[in-house]
């Protein structure tokens, strides 16, 4: 910049005794570039059209053209060039002549932010030379004829990425002409995972397709004994969510600078997806009401939530962990970050990271309510980015939690990760960011524990299985289900396992030893508890079964409590209790049932439909005590999708959504929605009431735009029922 450029902007700059510029956070702000940057006195017989000027840039840019093709951009709903860093595109410059290399000088400027420095990577001048240098700024000729050039440009393998503005400059004598500001040639540079010099590079192709292509996805949810799920649509190549994704780092306040590495961007974006502490993208809610706003349960995808937020700037009501994760995967995939959603079931919510839940117990071996503030969750969603970690020792790179559900504060915002799924996995919690906590929410041990009239604590039972015992994930190519369990924790009760522990003990996650509390074991009788499926609105019956392996006869003591709670584990109201007292004959096994009534628990579901059972019995002749305890979710009706006439993209044809009420009540407030990326945005209707045992059809009418397999989502949602929903693949034809 010259001179003169730079005393105007002077002018316009705060004065600030600390910096000599502004901080530079903003992707969409912009400086004046002037068009002529004079040397020093221009002669008066100067004219500008006397020398190489630029008619026309073109981007070679539509979807079917060449950049986007090679670049994996073409799926992009977005009219301006798209390419991956750290791979070459082509660009067209027309001249008004022949451009002759021996006299004639250009060069191109990409800018970005409203303060472009060489030195910051926002301002980049590239000259053209003879050889492209792999994952280094640079472009060559590679075609001329008459007055037009063809190059190719390579972008460098660590660059920062978002929305770049070009220029072309020519030298004269007398200063450099510019072409004009042109919106229309403006380059969004993303991640590379196809590229090996990126930090993101994946080097399997079906994971590329599926962790950074795909824009639909499976959140797993229920509980362990009873998996359930339903389709997620990410949405990241529709219409303005690749900007809005951008205004993301504008508002973490992420600098410009920094915008090029996967860690700092992880980072940030953990905090900024929840509204906790900074006003960010999705306000939580676990209460059960969400006046105001719209139920968690209700959502299909993370389009409309990105897209609100961009608009309105206003946090998006409401989330719960498994849409902030969804919302997550759109803005990883869409920035070209490898992405996926992980459930974890019975996942310790731990407020102190000492691998340790505590459940207490009165003195008849009920759970008491007032004491236990520890809660296991039925599950927990988060995300994994897979990215390396030059910040860590070798070994460490590949797959990294993050958590945007906001949980614990991390250096002092809401936040979590990126940590190391390997690091958790082998117990070094020393590694940033947050393994501790990751590593209690998969490793904890649940600790009953009775607390004596004098104070003081009795262990009566530690379950060491029950937390993080199913960590799963949507299979790469189709819809079903991986256990990456052991991608997390080696086998319980292996070597490896202790080992890991003791690794994790070493670097500072507290773990109370078994001796400092006194624990004896009941080890002659097995208390075991089952549920029959239940569905939403029917009685059902749970089974207690007691095996007695002693040569001795027993008598137990059975407490039961059937508790509705919120898929956290927290608990909105006991609806059943009951205590009976159980013979136990020596070696043999005795079962005893109990018969849950719908009149028990329907006034009070909430929108998971889950319950919580707590067994505990006393055995009378030893004081032992036995405690287990179970998430049971209900059989939830789904939403029948189907579609009329035949589907080919370009030509208009109808979906039809069913619903059947199946309870013993008239469905309020029902709404109904539908997307499908790629086929239809969002459509939302309402319904004021559904009667029981009749059925709602909706029929909707679209144009898919694009052929290829897609797939519709629907969800219902009223006051009485949530968490309803459907899908349906279809495949829609060429014209």
């Amino acid at each position: 910049m010259s001179e003169t450029a730079s005393t105007n902007e002077e002018n316009k700059l705060p004065l600030n005794g600390r910096r000599a510029i502004p901080p530079n956070y903003s992707n969409d702000e912009e400086n004046e570039v002037p068009e002529m940057e004079a040397f020093g006195l221009i002669p008066r017989g100067f004219n500008p059209r006397d020398y190489l000027r630029v008619v026309d840039i073109y981007m070679f840019k539509d979807p079917h053209e060449i950049n986007k093709q090679e670049h994996h951009t073409d799926k992009y709903y977005n009219p301006k060039l798209i390419v991956r860093r750290g791979q070459a595109f082509q660009i067209q410059i027309d001249f008004n002549r022949p451009y002759k290399p021996e006299s004639d000088q250009f060069w191109l400027e990409f800018l970005m932010g409203r303060y472009p420095q060489q030195n910051k990577g926002t301002y980049i001048p590239i000259v053209v030379g003879g050889v492209l240098k792999p994952g280094q700024w640079g472009s060559k000729i590679i075609h001329r004829e008459n007055n037009s050039i063809r190059l190719s440009i390579m972008s460098s393998a660590t660059c920062i990425i978002g929305k770049f503005r070009l220029y072309v400059a020519v030298l004269t004598p007398f200063g450099i002409l510019r072409t004009r500001r042109n919106s229309a040639t403006d380059t969004y540079i993303l991640f590379n995972p196809w590229c090996q010099l990126d930090a993101v590079y994946l080097d399997d192709e079906k994971e590329r397709e599926e962790y950074v292509l795909n824009d639909v996805g499976i959140v797993f949810h229920g509980n362990v004994e009873d998996v359930k799920s339903r389709s997620w649509s990410y949405g990241q190549f529709e219409e303005n969510v690749l900007d809005a994704c951008l205004f993301l780092m504008d508002k973490a306040e992420l600098e410009l600078s920094g915008r090029g590495n996967p860690i700092k961007i992880c980072r940030v974006a953990s905090a900024v997806i929840n509204s906790r502490d900074d006003n960010g993208v999705i306000a939580g809610s676990w209460n059960n009401t969400y006046d105001y706003g719209v139920a968690p349960s209700a959502w299909t995808g993370s389009v409309d939530i990105l897209l609100e937020y961009y608009s309105s700037k206003q946090p998006v009501r409401y989330g719960q962990c498994w849409v902030f994760a969804g919302v997550f995967n759109t803005f990883l995939r869409c920035l070209g970050i490898p992405a996926r959603l992980i459930t974890n079931y019975s996942s310790a919510h731990d407020n102190n990271a000492n691998l340790r839940m505590d459940f207490f117990l009165d003195d008849e071996g009920k759970v008491d309510t007032k004491l236990t503030k520890d809660s296991v969750w039925n599950y927990h969603c988060w995300n994994e980015a897979w990215m390396t970690r030059p910040d860590l020792p070798v070994g460490f790179g590949g797959w990294q939690v993050v958590d945007a559900t906001p949980q614990e504060t991390s250096d002092g915002m809401y936040r979590c990760g990126p940590a190391s799924v390997q690091a958790i996995k082998h117990g070094h919690v020393c590694f940033q960011f947050d393994a501790p906590f990751v590593y209690a929410e998969v490793n904890s041990d649940i600790f009953y524990t009775r607390m004596e009239k004098n104070g003081t604590q009795v262990v009566e039972n530690i379950d060491t299985t029950r937390i993080g015992q199913l960590i799963v994930t949507k299979e790469v190519g189709g819809d079903g289900m991986v256990d990456i369990t052991e991608d997390y924790k080696f086998r319980e009760g292996s070597d490896e396992e202790r080992l890991a522990l003791e690794t994790a003990v070493m670097y500072g996650v507290k773990k109370q030893s078994i001796q400092d509390t006194t624990y004896q074991p009941q080890t002659d009788v097995d208390m075991d508890f089952q549920a029959q499926k239940a569905i939403l609105g029917n009685d059902f019956k749970v089974t207690i079964i007691f095996r007695n392996k002693s040569r001795n006869s027993y008598t137990a003591t059975t407490y039961f409590s059937g508790n509705i709670v919120f898929y956290t584990g927290v608990t909105k109201r006991e609806f059943k209790k009951h205590s009976f007292s159980a013979k136990l004959e020596p070696s043999s096994s005795s079962s005893f049932d109990i018969v849950i009534k719908s009149s028990e628990y329907m006034s009070d579901l909430l929108e998971q439909a889950s319950f919580h059972f707590f067994v505990t019995a006393r055995i009378n002749e030893t004081g032992k005590i036995l405690a287990v305890q179970k998430a049971i979710m209900l059989e939830i009706p789904a939403l029948r999708i189907k579609t009329k006439g035949e589907l080919v993209a370009g030509k208009e044809t109808s979906v039809i959504v069913e619903f059947t009420n199946p309870l013993k009540q008239t469905l309020e407030n029902v709404t109904l929605r539908l997307e499908g990326p790629g086929l239809l945005r969002t459509i939302k209707k309402q319904f004021g009431r559904i009667p029981m045992n009749s059925t709602l059809t909706w029929e909707v009418k679209f144009t898919p735009m694009r052929p290829g397999l897609r797939k519709l989502i629907a969800s219902l949602n009223s006051d009485a029922l949530r968490h309803v929903y459907g899908e349906l693949n279809v495949q829609i034809q060429k014209p």
